[in-house]
């Protein structure tokens, strides 16, 4: 099992900046790439960043030029870095595990970090 837990949620103003954390513990020699998902008001959860473990990355068109993710394999923490926020950034952001359960691939969650973008 592997547990996240995301913290650096808040209010902000439009241009403004906040980085996101993502401590994972537990089976943490399991997870491969960590990546950051957000769900806002009435929407769906969308993807926005991942990193693998050899630190390749990929963005959402939405944030590409504006956040960048990036992970500390010592401690197997994700970060995300958000500049020049927008009010369509606001949401709740989840950290996303890719590892394993009974062997099997599975994807673990975090509970969330709400985001909120000022206009």
């Amino acid at each position: 099992q592997v547990q996240l837990v995301e913290s650096g949620g808040g209010l902000v103003q439009a241009g403004g900046s906040l980085t996101l954390s993502c401590a994972a513990s537990g089976s943490i020699f399991s997870i491969n790439a960590l990546g950051w998902y957000r769900q806002a008001p009435g929407k769906q959860r969308e993807f926005v960043a991942k990193i693998t473990s050899t630190g390749n990355t990929n963005y959402a068109d939405s944030v590409k030029g504006r956040f960048t993710i990036s992970r500390h394999n010592a401690n197997i923490t994700a970060y995300l870095q958000m500049d020049s926020l927008k009010p369509e950034d606001t949401g709740v952001y989840y950290c996303a595990a890719d590892g394993l359960k009974s062997g099997n691939p599975h994807i673990y969650w975090g509970k969330g970090t709400l985001v909120t973008v000022s206009s």
